[in-house]
């Protein structure tokens, strides 16, 4: 018997007697050593460990006091006679142990899992430019990637989506046919098997075996090729059509056209050493010029100049953050506001009212855009003005009539192509009263202030600050300027425009390179109302202009309207005489124009609830009309010369046609929703059939006109119709001459 076998059987003897015990202690261990044995194999010096080994490990058995076990096999009981067994027990402890008290084994110890990742560098550095040395990079990436993998998901009822089911379903039919073509081949086999034994015992069914096997090989050939499922037809749902409806369509025609590719330049360049310095010595010379400058400045100009630089500095860099997104915002903004107002769009460009065709010589106005902004909604509208070159933009003059309430003025362009918000905004300390914008430079705008000054606006420079502006050294008005008109550039070809205020005098304004400069033309005197002063002066008493216009052909006359209802044909060259003298209205004269085609007739409106015509060599009105109350604003049609229109403070609109009604409007509509809303200005557009009209709420409203107010000649069967600036005079002066015989008989 080996020493392995021994050990065990000593343990095993062990186990046995305190199984047979009566009673079994209350708690015992079994500490059993694991044995290993090794295996001599013949033939061989060295010894291999056996692959059976024993081990035995640490048992611990519990039984409490008193409790009583019953054999499983024999039937005795673990009683009493443990204890002996129980004291002889000794721990076996290794010697390298620990002693710990128990308060150090009753210590916690706490460990803190964190995210940061515990092999990222901590002493990453990189080289700084700005500095010229290595800079400790303080961050440090935690992230660190286990695995990745790029997916994609395809939707169910996507074309692609459905090919995968298709393919999924073909290839799980195949497998189930290929199952049940191998299960049924084996039964098959199985049958034949069976058949040939019977076919050996039995000698008379010999005859009948070709035609069964010609039969099983064929049923063979069917089980074994696969079915494949049909496939299902799937519609489109964009391009359905059912077969009953389909026919041949022709072809499409692809037209193509080959263009010059826009010319290309290829620019390459390297920064060297030496570059760079060149550029840091221009730097550092321009710096010690402009500090040599500084010194030679007085200190009062040296803070003027800092200020300067501060706000230009800060101005700059605020426009080039801005000048990046302006255009693409501008785009965006114009394709939104075409799709919230397309319907107004739509009307504007095809609607014509069809039941112009029943009405007796009259029309309509249909309202199209309403353009308002907040920053001008206790404004009135003062002046209105297309520019000369965009057809879809205008100019709107924002300020008070009332001088009890006067406050800020604002200047507003609006484009219809964005009737949501203005193109650009211009603020001044006081109201505009009056505007007008260059013929041949579209960009300038003049305007007149409630304060008696005059400024000119750059629309390319779009600043807040005027680029000229008047002052009293420069003899601005000492009254409102209630008119302004550019002029044709003098002999130096230095641009110029007039203005008329309440102060009586008119001024020509000239644009020099940095200032403007005025020249009285002439000053207002109202007729009769010269006294005799002291020592036998003689004291004017001044007329308070209100209103002028030029006239279109001849350069040096023009009309002004007064506070006293008269009008004045004046002169340029001649400052103390005026040509001639109307006595118009009862009140002040709030507007006159000259007529666009016919060089004898002009037309002026009053607050005395008149709008006149006139020939400017009679000295009485040709027509008049009473509109039962005050007229704020009239115009020229630019398209007809016998369409004029007129609005009112009771918030109606009046469009005129004399060559179809020489005696009312054909049409006079209210355009505003509440009456207390007053009409105050009124412009046509120079080429589309539109007007637009300006409240004192600050609302400026577009409105088209139907084809009755705009009628042109009718063609006749072999005759052209005739069109131009003659055919309209002739057209007015057919209106004229019938009024002057009547005149003359009378």
């Amino acid at each position: 018997m080996s020493h392995k076998e021994c050990l065990l059987k000593g343990w095993l003897d062990m186990l046995n007697g305190i199984r047979y015990q009566k009673q079994a202690p209350p708690r015992f261990s079994i500490f059993v050593v694991a044995v290993t044995g090794t295996k001599m194999e013949k033939g061989s010096a060295d010894p291999r460990p056996n692959n059976n080994l024993i081990t035995i490990i640490a048992m611990s058995i519990s039984v409490g006091r008193g409790t009583r076990k019953r054999d499983e096999d024999s039937g005795t009981e673990v009683g009493e006679g443990t204890d002996e067994w129980a004291q002889s027990k000794a721990t076996v402890r290794p010697p390298d142990q620990l002693e710990l008290t128990d308060a150090e084994l009753k210590e916690e110890f706490t460990r803190i899992l964190t995210a940061n990742n515990p092999h990222a560098p901590q002493n990453i550095v990189r080289y700084s430019f700005k500095e010229g040395t290595y800079k400790l990079i303080g961050v440090v990436n935690q992230l660190a990637v286990h695995f990745s993998q790029v997916g994609n998901l395809i939707p169910k009822d996507s074309d692609e989506g459905r090919r995968q089911h298709y393919r999924d379903e073909l290839a799980a039919s195949s497998q189930e046919s290929t199952k049940v073509v191998i299960s049924e081949t084996e039964i098959l086999e199985e049958e034949e098997e069976l058949k040939e034994t019977e076919a050996e015992t039995e000698a008379g069914s010999q005859t009948d075996m070709p035609v069964a096997e010609v039969a099983e090989k064929v049923t063979e050939e069917e089980l074994m090729t696969p079915k494949q499922p049909k496939e299902r037809k799937l519609t489109n749902k964009f391009n359905f059509s059912e077969r009953a409806s389909q026919t041949l369509n022709n072809p499409l025609r692809d037209r193509e056209c080959q263009m010059e590719p826009p010319p290309r330049t290829n620019f390459s360049a390297t920064a060297n050493q030496w570059e760079i310095y060149d550029a840091y010595v221009e730097e550092l010379e321009k710096q010690e010029k402009t500090k040599e400058k500084e010194k030679a400045k007085t200190p009062v100009a040296k803070k003027m100049g800092k200020m300067a630089m501060r706000k230009m500095t800060s101005m700059e860099s605020q426009s080039d953050d801005i000048t990046k997104v302006t255009q693409a915002a501008k785009i965006v903004e114009r394709m939104v506001n075409q799709n919230t107002y397309d319907d107004v769009a739509q009307d504007f460009k095809y609607y014509e009212d069809a039941a112009d065709e029943y009405r007796d010589q009259e029309g309509t106005l249909l309202p199209l855009w309403k353009f308002q902004n907040d920053k001008a909604k206790r404004l009135a509208v003062t002046a209105l003005c297309w520019n000369p070159k965009y057809n879809d933009l205008f100019a709107v003059g924002h300020g008070s009539y009332d001088f009890m309430k006067q406050s800020q003025g604002m200047l507003l362009l609006y484009s219809m192509k964005n009737p949501s918000f203005p193109e650009y905004i211009f603020s001044s300390e006081s109201g505009i009263m009056c505007l007008d914008m260059h013929v041949d430079h579209p960009y300038l705008v003049v305007v007149g202030h409630y304060d008696g000054n005059v400024a000119i606006y750059n629309l390319k420079k779009p600043h807040s600050q005027p680029s000229f502006r008047s002052s009293a050294k420069s003899g601005k008005h000492t009254d409102p300027v209630w008119q302004v008109r550019w002029q044709k550039d003098d002999m130096d070809n230095n641009l110029n425009f007039f203005s008329v205020s309440s102060d009586g005098r008119i001024v020509s304004w000239t644009l020099l390179k940095s200032e403007l400069v005025h020249t009285d033309v002439i000053k207002l005197k109202a007729e009769g109302s010269t006294t005799d002063g002291l020592d036998g002066l003689q004291l004017h008493t001044m007329g308070c202009g209100t209103a002028f216009d030029f006239h279109k052909e001849i350069d040096y006359m023009f009309l002004v309207g007064t506070e006293e209802g008269k009008i004045y044909k004046c002169s340029k060259s001649y400052s103390s005489k005026f040509l001639d003298t109307y006595d118009a209205h009862n009140m002040a004269v709030d507007a006159v124009s000259w007529s666009p085609y016919h060089t004898k007739v002009f037309m002026s409106c009053s607050s005395d609830w008149t709008v006149k015509i006139w020939d400017h060599t009679i000295k009485t009105p040709m027509f008049i009309y009473d509109l039962n109350s005050a007229v704020g604003d009239v115009a020229w049609a630019p398209y007809s010369s016998t369409v004029f229109a007129a609005v009112t403070t009771n918030g109606k609109t009046h469009v005129f046609d004399l060559s179809i009604n020489k005696y009312e409007a054909i049409c006079s509509q209210p355009v505003v929703t509440k009456k207390k809303n007053k009409i105050t200005h009124v412009q046509f557009n120079p080429i589309h059939p539109i007007i637009i009209v300006g409240d004192d709420r600050g609302h400026v409203i577009c409105l088209k006109l139907s084809p009755n107010l705009r009628k042109m000649p009718k063609e006749k069967k072999g005759q052209e119709v005739q069109k131009g600036p003659a055919v309209e005079i002739a057209k007015l002066d057919k209106l004229l001459n019938l009024v002057r015989e009547v005149k003359t008989k009378t």
